[in-house]
């Protein structure tokens, strides 16, 4: 069995990524001007902030569009953060060539303390055989010390995205938008590399290109609903996009690894094959 290493990850990873960084303006009485508004647009940011980690869990609409010209890949299920990330999604089977895995038209995904599963077809010989479940680390993946930045409880969630936005020094308002039949207010704020903070040196060099798309900037967009909750998230970085529409917050089921008996750890063989592969 061949199997192909997907980007369905990126955009929940990409989240964990960002920090943000601002703009200087010019001459006193519009900088002082632009400080104030700062102060306030980051108060409520804040506020926004700290009201979705206190919920700890949503129900999260993903779509990641590579930028190819490929379909994008969604997910639509539950996130919850605190005790390290957790999620159980549906995933576009096609658009993340699991075909070979899964004959339906979703894969059903899940993450638990640091690890994927995958619900696969059950095979009648390899490593699969009579399993339900794959399981691959994210070291796998991303490297230990990257796998540990992602799966811990400041990373790779919906509320990490909007922590980092405490590091801007510029944000921009941009009014009044209906999301998803919401009212909402408008915000965005565009990402240096330069300034991405410590998950620059968790992922380095190659990891933040790859996050990135080797581009210089990172744009995130910010819808916040009248309940001062994000209603989405949108971040852009060369020709990809990550977009995060919530459907609801707090009261998800706990996310839990399936049984042992009927999954397949392939760690090691992943781990192996991307070695070989350089």
């Amino acid at each position: 069995m061949k199997l192909k290493y997907t980007a369905a990850w990126v955009g929940f990873t990409a989240a964990a990524t960002v920090a943000v960084s601002g703009c200087g303006s010019s001459g006193a009485k519009t900088a002082v001007s632009a400080v104030n508004n700062a102060d306030k647009i980051m108060a409520m940011l804040s506020h926004a902030t700290d009201r979705t980690d206190q919920l700890g869990s949503a129900k999260v609409r993903v779509s990641t569009d590579p930028g190819t010209g490929s379909a994008p890949i969604t997910l639509n299920g539950t996130f919850s953060w605190g005790d390290g990330l957790a999620m159980d999604v549906l995933m576009d089977t096609k658009a993340a060539n699991m075909q070979a895995l899964q004959h339906r038209a979703t894969i059903r995904t899940l993450f638990v303390k640091g690890a994927y599963y995958y619900n696969v077809d059950p095979r009648a010989s390899g490593p699969l055989k009579g399993k339900e479940w794959m399981k691959v680390d994210a070291s796998a993946l991303f490297g230990d010390k990257a796998a540990q930045a992602f799966s811990g409880s400041s990373g790779g969630n919906p509320a990490a995205t909007l922590k980092y936005l405490k590091y801007a020094n510029h944000v921009t308002e941009l009014g009044k938008e209906t999301v998803d039949g919401q009212s909402t207010t408008h915000y965005r704020a565009v990402v240096d590399k330069a300034q991405l903070g410590k998950y620059k040196d968790a992922y380095g060099s190659a990891g933040m290109n790859s996050l990135t798309g080797g581009a210089d900037s990172v744009t995130m967009d910010v819808w916040i609903g009248a309940k001062d909750l994000p209603v989405r998230l949108k971040e852009g970085f060369g020709k990809a996009t990550v977009t995060m529409d919530f459907e609801k917050f707090g009261a998800t089921a706990p996310v839990k690894a399936p049984p042992a008996a009927q999954t397949a750890d392939l760690t090691e063989r992943i781990k192996n094959a991307r070695s070989r592969q350089g």
